[in-house]
């Protein structure tokens, strides 16, 4: 099955890659193209890594133009030839490997594997020319933080993008060969999406078009749409205008006469809430700014943001880091307009005060990585996610925190409370200004009783069973859903104790050992289990859930995304008690290196296999857990290992899916020589692969690491010191990180055991 895929793939890539060299007589030559304007770090972004690749198995990341947690990205929508699409692509609307650009959209999700936004499509017409699919070159496209650009030969056009929070900036300069048009498509949608209820009209007075729709995504049609408006101006009268099509088709075209190496340039203003606040939005972002004034605002933000860790290092190593840096402060998204009103889970309007209302949060895997960056170097935005979080559950009357919020309602994507974890670790670390009290009865809620839309399916037989049983449960992920209630369950004790709750911090203490009842002795490995307490009879550890989907009998259907080897190692709340189970320290070593040394031989490979696989979350703390083990010298190996070989500066540079900035986030932390771990205020202690970085903390405190003697031979840690202070243990914690100083790792060739 892989080997067709493969093979279909190559040579619908091959075809497109021969047939826009040139495509009816358009020349797909270089031309001359702008001059991208960088800064000290934003040099360093290279906004087309993980663009591309393998399907299915890719970054699915977008260069589109946006600003740090902005509510605008606005980009190309790519396709095939001939308009065609393949099935997980370019989820973000983007994908390096189609020769052809349908448009330029506002708004995309950063790094999922699910289609949705792509609103508001602009696209460049000439003369008397229909909009059409336009072919493009990589020799003649650049992007940097807060800018793309893009010349479209068939057009005659060069095609520029920047953005502010909520506004879309475009310029077009034209040649001159016909009439200059600017098409915006109401009615557009990310691939095969839909959008209703397409409305657009032009204010005569004005000149201000309005238009606005009800986008109906992956996610967003799960909670009956999401209502997107606009509001755009351009800085050249428009000549005449068109108005088209009707509510699921609706368009304006705009004529600006022959422009002869002239340009056009338009600013969009995106609200969630009415055009009113759209073009609100515009005016308090961009009034009175030009292309150019925008585009150095979009730079100095990112500067700013990515200044918050200086490292030295080779620039391929800065190129690396700081772009994910980059792509793990793309999201969560800004959906609070500047008069303070945003549109909530009871599809209400409301005002945010004291806090910025943020959404599009990929919780199951963002809770490992990214969330615990913010709680380092931008609290405040971690703070915004926890008032949201508490805000979207109270505003909605489901009761529980969501799991994959996304724009105005429960995405519900993934499974479990991963918020639980979020808020237990961020309370855990002194992050104190939400509504704590508020945000733990939602929790206790999701773990005790059954609720709609999110929370833990299968409660009641969790809650009855100790375990979710496959026989009551089949073909439902019954093994990955009770390890993770089990550690979610672990989250609550923590902050129940936190709180001073020693009742309900005994309780859900025992909840969360109930992990182990799907731990089977005879194979040392999580097993799906009957409701009579048997073990099911079709268990293979190499036979991964992605096989099932293709397989008539199911060997995996209780693990998600994923094989037993990869769900073996996930009690992260309790892994002295994971390891006891395996026996002695020495098996459970032997067993997780072979583990290690399974992982595909190819970065984001088709089929990532049984093994190691950093591109899907379940086990992406993996390498760390040597160390709990008595091995610290095998997570320093393992470690360096997956920092040299599974990123990289190429368009297939990430492993899988960055969901939100999670594998970005594992790559920032992981380099600098430390690794969260998620639930709780420790940083396993690992193997830095930068010389130094010194980072700006969220209290102003300045945190300096040095790395002496590492290389690519010397990656094993001799000792390390905090501020003169020898650490013997696996761990930092917070507290310690957030006072300051400095943090020194001598490296060497050789393993400390």
């Amino acid at each position: 099955m892989w080997k067709i895929i493969r093979i279909f793939v190559s040579v619908f890539v091959a075809f497109e890659t021969l047939i826009t060299g040139t495509l009816g007589g358009v020349s797909m030559k270089s031309v001359d193209m702008p001059e991208v304007s960088v800064g000290e770090y934003t040099k360093y972004v290279d906004p087309f890594i993980g663009t591309g690749g393998t399907p299915w198995t890719c970054g699915m990341l977008s260069p589109a133009a946006t600003v740090p947690f902005g509510a605008v990205r606005l980009g190309p929508d790519t396709c095939f030839v001939g308009g065609a699409y393949i099935v997980k692509t370019n989820t973000s609307g983007y994908y390096y490997e189609q020769g052809h650009i349908i448009g330029f959209s506002h708004y995309r999700l950063s790094g999922t594997g699910a289609e949705d936004y792509g609103t508001f499509r602009v696209i460049p017409v000439v003369g008397k020319n229909e909009p059409t699919i336009m072919p493009y070159s990589h020799k003649n496209e650049t992007a940097s933080a807060g800018y793309y650009s893009v010349y479209l030969p068939s057009v005659g056009c060069l095609a520029e993008m920047t953005a502010d929070t909520h506004t879309g900036v475009h310029r077009y300069t034209f040649n001159g060969d016909g009439d200059a048009r600017l098409f915006i498509d109401v009615s557009a949608a990310t691939q095969n999406r839909t959008t209703y209820k397409g409305k657009v009209r032009v204010d005569e007075e004005s000149g201000v078009i309005f238009g606005s729709s009800e986008l109906h995504g992956a996610f967003s049609d799960r909670y009956d749409g999401l209502p997107v408006y606009f509001a755009a101006v351009t800085d050249k009268p428009v000549v005449s205008y068109e108005i088209s099509g009707g509510e699921t088709d609706c368009g304006i075209d705009l004529n600006f006469g022959k422009l002869e190496n002239e340009s056009v340039e338009m600013k969009v203003g995106i609200s969630y809430v009415s055009e009113e606040n759209a073009l609100l939005n515009l005016k308090a972002e961009t009034d009175g700014l030009s292309f150019d004034d925008v585009r150095k605002n979009a730079v100095a933000e990112w500067e700013e943001r990515l200044s918050s860790i200086k490292i030295s290092g080779s620039d391929e190593i800065k190129t690396n880091f700081y772009t994910a840096l980059y792509h793990a402060m793309i999201m969560p998204t800004n959906f609070t307009d500047v008069n303070g009103e945003y549109l909530n889970f009871a599809k209400e309007v409301s005002v945010a005060e004291g806090f910025t209302y943020r959404t599009d949060m990929s919780i199951w895997d963002t809770c490992r990585t990214t969330h615990p960056l913010y709680t380092l170097i931008a609290e405040e935005i971690q703070t915004d996610c926890l008032n949201s979080l508490v805000d979207m559950a109270a505003s909605s009357g489901v009761g529980a925190l969501p799991r994959w919020p996304q724009g105005a309602g429960y995405a519900g994507s993934m499974f479990g409370d991963s918020a639980s974890i979020v808020v237990a670790e961020s309370y855990l670390k002194g992050i104190r200004d939400f509504d704590v009290d508020a945000a733990y009865e939602f929790m206790k809620n999701t773990s005790d009783n059954p609720v709609k839309k999110s929370g833990r399916n299968y409660i009641e037989l969790y809650n009855e069973y100790g375990y979710i049983p496959q026989d009551l449960a089949p073909n439902d992920e019954s093994v990955s859903r009770t390890i993770e209630y089990a550690w979610q369950d672990g989250a609550i004790a923590a902050l129940a104790e936190a709180l001073g709750k020693t009742e309900d911090a005994e309780k859900y203490g025992e909840k969360s050992m109930y992990y182990k009842n799907v731990f089977n002795p005879e194979t040392k490995y999580f097993q799906a289990r009957n409701s009579d307490g048997s073990f099911v009879w079709n268990f293979s550890p190499y036979i991964t859930a992605f096989y099932d989907a293709v397989m008539i009998k199911k060997f995996a259907d209780c693990y998600s995304e994923g094989s037993a080897r990869q769900w073996r190692w996930n009690a992260l709340h309790d892994i002295d008690g994971m390891l006891e189970l395996f026996g002695d320290n020495e098996y459970f070593v032997k067993e997780l290196d072979d583990f290690m040394k399974d992982a595909s031989l190819t970065r984001a490979a088709i089929d990532p296999g049984h093994g190691f696989w950093i591109g899907n979350q379940h086990d992406i703390h993996t390498p760390y857990l040597f160390a709990n083990a008595g091995r610290p010298d095998l997570t320093q190996k393992w470690v360096r290992w997956t920092l040299d070989n599974r990123f990289s500066t190429d368009i297939n540079g990430l492993d899988g899916n960055d969901d939100g900035g999670t594998i970005s986030a594992w790559y920032v932390f992981s380099s600098m020589g430390f690794y969260p771990l998620a639930g709780t205020d420790k940083y396993w202690i690992g193997s830095p692969c930068v010389d130094g970085a010194e980072i700006t903390l969220s209290n102003g405190k300045t945190l300096k690491i040095t790395a002496e003697n590492q290389d690519d031979k010397n990656i094993y840690v001799e000792n390390v010191t905090l501020n003169g202070e020898k650490l013997d243990g696996l761990y930092l914690t917070h507290s310690q990180l957030m006072n300051g100083g400095e943090l020194i790792f001598r490296m060497s060739k050789t393993p400390n055991k």
